[in-house]
């Protein structure tokens, strides 16, 4: 990597809610390899613990070989039970502080705070790794708040913590949000094409 690849946001990949064994850890890998990828969230919406327990296993392995952090979305008991890098929190700053007693020091702990700042500023005294807002583009999906350009412009002038920008993210806002925000969480913007690490290849030309 260049010097100027050292400035530029780091990816942070985000799987699908669901996705197939058998196909889908060949794509991530893909990934991996097409561009530097920072970690990767587990978010599969199956609460089954079998389900969990397999994906995982097959989503470690393609991560670690890589050298690429893996945390899981919201199951704080099966991150060491999994052998997992950490756990993506979606309750704001409600549950850092006794997710980061019980995990240790060691632990990723990150939390979405949707557009509050308060939640934010909250999360990271309270010893959260990291805090993502969004969605930052257009979606039916949720309430329609967004995390705009003004927010990420005054996280990265005021506040250490580093943040992610993720939710509807398409090039041009990309482009808008790569001076601002440490990471990008990408997810099913990528997953949702036929070449997934294409798609994330000409993100990442685009945060240039």
């Amino acid at each position: 990597m260049s010097d100027a690849d050292d400035d530029l946001p780091q990816i942070y990949l985000i799987t699908p809610p669901e996705f197939e064994l058998e196909s889908y850890p060949d794509r991530l890998a893909a990934c991996l390899d097409a561009v530097p990828v920072a970690c990767v969230r587990m978010a599969l919406a199956s609460r089954d613990e079998d389900r969990l327990g397999r994906a995982a296993d097959a989503l470690r392995q393609v991560t670690h070989d890589r050298d690429v952090a893996l945390v899981i979305e919201s199951h704080i008991l099966m991150v060491e039970r999994l052998g997992l890098d950490g756990v993506h929190l979606t309750d704001g700053a409600r549950s850092v502080k006794k997710v980061r007693k019980d995990l240790g020091e060691d632990a990723i702990v990150g939390t979405f705070c949707a557009a509050s700042r308060h939640d934010g500023m909250t999360a990271g005294e309270l010893g959260a790794d990291y805090v993502s807002f969004g969605p930052v583009g257009t979606t039916p999906l949720g309430s329609g708040t967004r995390a705009d350009l003004e927010l990420f412009q005054w996280w990265s002038d005021m506040i250490e913590v580093p943040c992610v920008a993720e939710g509807a993210l398409d090039e041009a806002l990309i482009r808008q949000l790569a001076p601002h925000t440490d990471f990008f969480g990408i997810g099913d913007e990528i997953w949702r094409t036929d070449d997934a690490a294409a798609t994330l290849a000409a993100f990442r030309r685009a945060m240039a």
